[in-house]
């Protein structure tokens, strides 16, 4: 398949040709037709209605569902292309506005489903192949749900509420520009191009990074943080006030459908296993010649390579990583470049970061990256693209059952990088890049996991302390001291991290998502420990676990892997993974620790 490699920004020609086209029209004029018929289903459901006419209705929720998504897919990643695009801006204001009313009107479906007795919904049950777990889910939430009209009410309510919050969020912090100065020049940066000076190996540069980007998140301080504490009470408000869940956290472990005491066990382990980290931090201080690293030197590169990808030779390599674990996942990855589905370039008024959005199975997946040229944005390339691979593989799943929940979204994407970092060890040379590489698959754990564990326990906290009255500048106070707990006495953290909180997006657009980062991170280590044990008999067991999608729990896709979520010890496996790189690098730097 002929690849275009350059730099672009994606194509939406797939979903639209254009926001004001005749086909966007037609497709909003049809989605309140197909809502207006979908209505008349509302006297069938009834305790007698026959399996075939249940699924008939099913199917037209599963149409529209897959039509609406078309609409805000198409408004969502235009918005992210460009979030100081003033059309784009208001179109998907308009699409949150035509989205609730979707949603209100098509509401009876779920409430009369939830409804339902057990024996009822277990006979409908029967006959629903494969919407059977997307059924089975929506009944987990019988607690949590409130009348039909409170539940409209909710859904307007979040279109000027927290979706407006959160796109005003997008929009103050995407038009940040930070300025730096780089050998005797002034440069005037987005936050991905200030970002790359982090890792670089002039630590007076990685300290003036880290300070403009607070200094800038700083500013707006009070700002971001009010909008947050809305968001939070937000979430209060509705999760624990309305549907009774018993703490914040467990509404997001509900719709990933993780038992609490799962997401409690991982999190305590987390939390023990700090000590790696910070022993890893202390070899970084010793061969960077440190008394002690400071957290603008977390990141830092032990040995000096400055290595750089040109994007083609990205490509090439993140799709020949593929191809050596299994030649279909590289066809796949491939897909995404042939159909324009991937915005690489880096520009102002773009969102930050990196994503995948799978809009509907039938579609192959948008990737969003900020290509600079690093080694990290190769991994990030990398990430992303087994993002996409997890929704091609699970693409013959209903609209309802094809998205894995948060904790397994994670389990390709980070399994794709540890492929890459293999196959860049493999082919490398050169000691110094080599050696750089196995520092950075540890920088990357810490990244992933105990940063992202660090993130969802200040949640916890920030979450209760905003329901006390909490102030900005006590949770300001408070994620500073949950900064010092992570990183012990092994490194000196500056008072201007501080903010870092008010620069994080997940947090304000998916509460408590983060520890899906950690969940996945860990899993990965322990499935990539079996893959190098097990070789060949490996793939079949793994490529089942990303065909499954969101088809079956994540409880139960994981035991047949012979995974216990339950289990201290299988997340404290993760960690002795690490561990044991740490311990290797100890020795390959003649540095051991006592």
């Amino acid at each position: 398949m002929e690849l275009s490699i350059s730099q672009t920004s994606w194509s939406l020609a797939d979903l639209f040709p254009a926001q004001d086209s005749a086909e966007m029209q037609q497709a909003w004029d049809d989605l309140k037709s197909m809502v207006a018929n979908f209505e008349g289903c509302r006297s069938l459901l009834r305790a007698d209605i026959s399996p075939a006419s249940f699924m008939d209705v099913v199917r037209q929720l599963e149409e529209i569902t897959k039509l609406a998504m078309r609409i805000y897919g198409f408004a969502g990643l235009r918005f992210s292309a460009d979030t100081q695009d003033q059309d784009a801006q208001t179109f998907i204001a308009r699409v949150d506005q035509l989205m609730a009313e979707v949603t209100n009107r098509t509401l009876f479906f779920s409430l009369w489903w939830k409804e339902l007795d057990d024996e009822t919904a277990a006979r409908l049950m029967e006959a629903s192949g494969d919407y059977r777990y997307w059924l089975e889910e929506m009944r987990n939430f019988r607690p949590h749900t409130l009348s039909e009209p409170e539940e409209k009410v909710i859904n307007l309510k979040d279109v000027t509420g927290v979706n407006a919050l959160t796109n005003l969020y997008d929009s103050i912090t995407n038009r940040y520009t930070f300025k730096i100065v780089v050998d005797g020049e002034e440069k005037e940066l987005t936050r991905g191009e200030l970002m790359v000076y982090v890792r670089q190996s002039d630590p007076d540069l990685r300290a003036a990074a880290y300070q403009e980007l607070y200094r800038v998140y700083a500013q707006d301080g009070p700002i971001l943080g009010q909008i947050y504490q809305a968001v939070v009470r937000d979430w209060y408000n509705e999760q624990v006030e309305l549907r009774h869940f018993a703490t914040p956290i467990s509404a997001r472990n509900l719709m990933n459908n993780i038992p609490d005491a799962a997401v409690d066990t991982l999190l305590d382990v987390c939390e023990r296993n700090a000590v790696i980290f910070q022993r890893f931090f202390r070899l970084k201080a010793r061969l960077l010649g440190m008394e002690k690293l400071r957290r603008y030197d977390v990141y830092a590169p032990v040995v000096q390579s400055e290595k750089t990808y040109a994007f083609d030779q990205a490509v090439d390599t993140v799709l020949r990583s593929f191809h050596s674990f299994e030649p279909g996942m590289e066809e796949m990855a491939r897909r995404v470049f042939a159909k324009g589905h991937i915005d690489s370039e880096v520009r102002r008024g773009k969102r930050s970061g990196a994503f995948c959005w799978s809009v509907i199975p039938d579609l192959d997946p948008w990737v969003l990256v900020n290509f600079q040229g690093k080694a990290d944005d190769v991994a990030t390339l990398a990430h992303e693209l087994g993002h996409a691979i997890h929704a091609m593989l699970a693409s013959n799943h209903t609209v309802f059952t094809h998205q894995a929940s948060l904790p397994l979204a994670e389990t390709a994407s980070t399994f794709a990088e540890m492929i890459l970092v293999d196959r860049l060890l493999e082919q490398e040379t050169d000691d110094a890049v080599r050696l750089d590489l196995l520092f950075r698959q540890v920088d990357d754990a810490y990244a992933t996991i105990m940063r992202q564990a660090y993130f969802a326990l200040f949640e916890r906290q920030a979450h209760q302390m905003i329901a006390d009255g909490a102030s900005i500048q006590q949770l300001s106070d408070a994620y500073l001291q949950n900064l010092l707990s992570q990183f012990g006495d092994a490194v000196e953290v500056s008072d201007e991290f501080r903010w870092e909180w008010v620069s994080i997006p997940h947090i304000y657009h998916t509460p408590f998502y983060v520890y899906a980062y950690a969940f996945g991170q860990l899993l990965v280590l322990s499935l990539y420990q079996q893959y190098r044990e097990e070789g060949e008999g490996f793939k079949p067991r793994y490529l089942k676990i990303l065909a499954a999608g969101g088809s079956e729990a994540p409880e139960k896709i994981l035991r047949a892997a012979g995974i216990d979520i339950y289990s201290a010890d299988f997340w404290q496996g993760g960690f002795d993974v690490i561990a044991r790189m740490v311990e290797e690098l100890e020795s390959l730097t003649m540095e051991p620790l006592a």
